[in-house]
């Protein structure tokens, strides 16, 4: 093992390790947090297929907050779960959170997409969904966000299935993995009461350097 490859496998470690932390965001030792996260493992043996299934509870039973037009606006793993509901960023925080509950590593990560899939001149909005790592196929993507007739996202490791994919000019997948929500994002989630105010303030999201 070269030095090179020794620091890159005590930074994954460190990561790995990060990415099991709750936090105040991710806050998945709150009790019904655990207590979904406990009742997704019903009957499942197998580590994918709880990831799986966890992932399209979070993907199907929680709607989007565009799609449905539903407040209010959450950001807390716990909120998106209390009230049923939450945008691309806080439904990736509940699903961090439920994996984390099972010891599974999450994190999340961000894209930086036109705000309409269909205008390549509409405005960059930031984008976001989560890693997981998977032992056999090491950080795995996967988009929770909530399918529709233009978005069909799926669990098919070591496939990524994402629910967007880079299409347009300045589009980008934005390097790294957080183990905690961006402070641009927790801004925009919590400063905002409406669906319309988020979806306003989106191009306005930085994303400092890791």
């Amino acid at each position: 093992m070269n030095l090179n490859e020794r620091d890159s496998q005590t930074e994954n470690s460190a990561l790995v390790a990060a990415c099991l932390q709750p936090s105040v965001w991710i806050d998945w030792q709150d009790p019904k947090v655990f207590s979904c996260a406990q009742s997704l493992s019903v009957g499942v043996g197998d580590p994918l297929a709880l990831v799986q299934r966890c992932y399209e509870f979070v993907r199907d039973e929680i709607p989007h907050s565009v799609d449905a037009q539903l407040t209010p606006i959450t950001c807390r793993a716990s909120d998106v779960l209390r009230h049923g509901t939450g945008f691309c960023f806080a439904k990736s925080h509940l699903l961090a959170a439920l994996l984390r509950a099972h010891q599974i590593p999450t994190g999340l990560c961000y894209q930086r997409l036109r705000f309409n899939e269909n205008e390549a001149d509409s405005p960059l909005s930031l984008h976001g969904l989560n890693a997981v790592y998977l032992p056999e196929y090491g950080w795995y993507r996967l988009d929770p966000r909530g399918n529709k007739p233009s978005v069909n996202a799926q669990f098919v490791p070591p496939v990524e299935q994402l629910a967007f994919s880079l299409q347009h000019p300045g589009e980008a997948d934005i390097p790294g993995i957080w183990p905690d929500p961006l402070p641009g994002v927790v801004t925009l989630l919590t400063r905002h009461c409406s669906v319309d105010s988020v979806i306003k303030a989106l191009p306005e999201v930085e994303v400092p350097a890791l």
